[in-house]
């Protein structure tokens, strides 16, 4: 892969472009462990999201634009696609082609602020994003909620950065980046999609796991959309809310592939955990009008649940 940036721009411009390999990484088994060493690299097989195949490669000089979201907090203390445990306040990030861990350096190009991040999971599970970020890292660089536009270098960081990613902490700001390769980056930036408005979707893929141990889908998060069948309600509970005559409004926050999980989510928002298919599924609501759901949906976002939608529920 050539740089974002061709000949003709300022020598400044062209030393911050410069990009060699840095990356390593080794999964202890299917369950979640900490990261201590980097070791050799892990890659995966092919995978799909939405029709699209993804083919993880080891590529040296990746540098493209794109945009970020950001990882929810309920993952936590689950396993990465490479073994080891989701921590909400690392500094880490999810990628779909890079290798397991890798080591990149993320640029907001609002601000041109610059933050160091280990990449040690698969995703983002849509095909409008490049790169999720953990909620340390997205605080780091300034970023608060929904997506944002970034660039993403791979790049090698001395073993003393490294360590100090792998141990959960963050590393100082790289220098900010000049207006002049800013002005570039944005422009590149164009031909990238812009993401799409949360909207009902179908359901998406788990995240592949670079093992050939371990299953994907294994109790991973995913997003449930109307292409799901729902099986018979269980009961309900009388604390459920009164749904509003010819039908109200709910926030449909998630769906999980355990009750367990469900229930840990749906705990965390106030919601209910319900059956549909193989999945279990979090609403909040029901609601009378759509002001109200709109309401409780800002509040799921807030709690990390970016992918959650209001619904008619009739």
């Amino acid at each position: 892969m050539r740089s974002i940036v061709r000949g003709g721009v300022l020598a400044g411009a062209a030393l911050l472009l410069s990009a060699c390999g840095g990356f390593g990484g080794a999964r202890g088994g299917s369950a979640p462990v900490p990261a201590t060493a980097d070791g050799p690299a892990m890659l995966g097989e092919p995978y799909a999201i939405g029709g699209v195949t993804y083919t993880p490669a080891d590529i040296p000089d990746y540098d493209e634009v794109g945009y970020a979201g950001l990882y929810g907090d309920e993952r936590a203390g689950n396993p990465t696609a490479n073994g080891e445990t989701f921590e909400p306040a690392a500094i880490s990030a999810a990628h779909k082609t890079l290798p397991l861990p890798s080591y990149v350096e993320v640029t907001a190009l609002d601000t041109g602020r610059t933050i160091l991040v280990r990449v040690n999971d698969r995703g983002p599970m849509a095909n409008d994003r490049l790169i999720d970020l953990s909620r340390g890292a997205a605080q780091q660089l300034g970023l608060t909620d929904g997506v944002a536009a970034v660039r993403v270098r791979r790049t090698n960081p001395p073993a003393a950065e490294r360590a100090q990613l792998r141990a959960g902490r963050a590393v100082p700001e790289r220098l900010a980046t000049p207006d002049s390769l800013l002005a570039i980056l944005r422009t590149k930036l164009k031909e990238v999609p812009k993401p799409k408005p949360a909207i009902v979707a179908a359901p998406q893929p788990a995240a592949p796991i670079a093992s050939g141990h371990a299953k994907p889908g294994d109790d991973r998060f995913i997003v449930e959309g109307p292409a799901a069948t729902p099986a018979p309600k269980a009961p309900e509970k009388p604390a459920a809310a009164p749904a509003a005559t010819g039908g109200g409004y709910v926030v449909q926050v998630a769906a999980f592939s355990t009750e367990a999980r469900a229930a840990a989510a749906a705990k965390t928002v106030g919601g209910t955990v319900s059956r549909a298919g193989k999945l279990w599924r979090v609403r909040i609501g029901p609601f009378a009008s759509d002001g109200e759901a709109q309401g409780a949906l800002g509040k799921a976002k807030a709690k990390g649940f970016r992918d959650a939608v209001v619904i008619r529920d009739r």
